[in-house]
């Protein structure tokens, strides 16, 4: 999958077809990266703006976390299709003998690994998104306060379906190790992006 070639609607086209990807993965690195980018447009209609001058340093600090989010989340849809690949591929691995169905257990357990690696950055990064759109709602031009709302909405929803990826994986890792690890490491990010997202939501809604 090329994205960078693809238009919107051959991106959606592609989805809606049998084709493995994009999937949820994708989709998901693709609303993640809209919901930073909307913060970012926030920013960039704040910056300069007299009754915002008190907040300018900040803004400008977001622009550039901001630039970085989108950029960063966006390209996950790309790896994430690279990283199925392997992981669709060892499916229709021969399974007929003893060995062969060896062969095909360790090559899916390696590239299980492998595919949740773009989900679990997902994960990680929708919720500094969350955490620099929670800023904009006081910091952000009232004029384009509803964008900061649908930026959490994008940013609460890439979080969601980036967790779903990693735990539909996670049940079929062997290494409970790292299963416990991963685990440690994205549920509290769940637990406080979920209602932080919310907040963000019902605090524009309520001044809109």
């Amino acid at each position: 999958m090329n994205l960078n070639s693809m238009s919107v609607p051959t991106f959606v086209d592609e989805t809606f077809s049998k084709a493995p990807v994009p999937g949820g993965g994708g989709v998901a690195a693709v609303v993640g990266s809209l919901g930073a980018a909307l913060g970012g447009m926030v920013c960039n209609l704040t910056t300069g703006k007299k009754k915002y001058a008190q907040y300018e340093e900040d803004i400008q600090r977001l622009i550039k976390e901001l630039d970085f989010l989108t950029k960063k989340i966006l390209s996950l849809a790309e790896q994430d299709a690279k990283n199925f690949a392997p992981l669709a591929a060892c499916y229709s691995l021969p399974a007929e003998t003893e060995s062969q169905k060896k062969e095909k257990h360790d090559k899916i357990q390696m590239c299980l690994h492998l595919a949740i690696t773009a989900p679990i950055e997902l994960v990680k990064l929708s919720y500094k998104t969350l955490l620099c759109l929670d800023e904009l709602v006081e910091k952000g031009s009232v004029m384009v306060l509803s964008d900061v709302g649908c930026g959490a909405l994008c940013a609460k929803a890439a979080l969601q379906m980036a967790w779903l990826n990693v735990k539909i994986n996670l049940t079929a890792i062997e290494d409970k190790h790292y299963v416990s690890e991963v685990r440690a490491e994205l549920e509290p990010l769940l637990e406080k992006g979920e209602p932080l997202a919310d907040r963000i939501y019902k605090a524009v809604e309520k001044r809109v």
